[in-house]
């Protein structure tokens, strides 16, 4: 699955959910189609698409 960094722009509209670098789940946010991912609180924190 492909993985976004904070700060990169969204491909499309839709919920992602962040993980730190252990792959734990953080929460989740819904992003418009170009908006930026938020920044994370944890060094090494990525962003997958939720897929449906």
């Amino acid at each position: 699955m492909k993985q976004y960094k904070p700060g990169e722009q969204a491909p499309k509209t839709g919920n992602y959910s962040c993980y730190d670098k252990n792959g734990k789940c953080g929460g989740s946010t819904h992003l418009e189609k170009g908006q930026r991912f938020p920044a994370t609180q944890h060094e090494g924190s990525h962003y997958e698409a939720d897929e449906k």
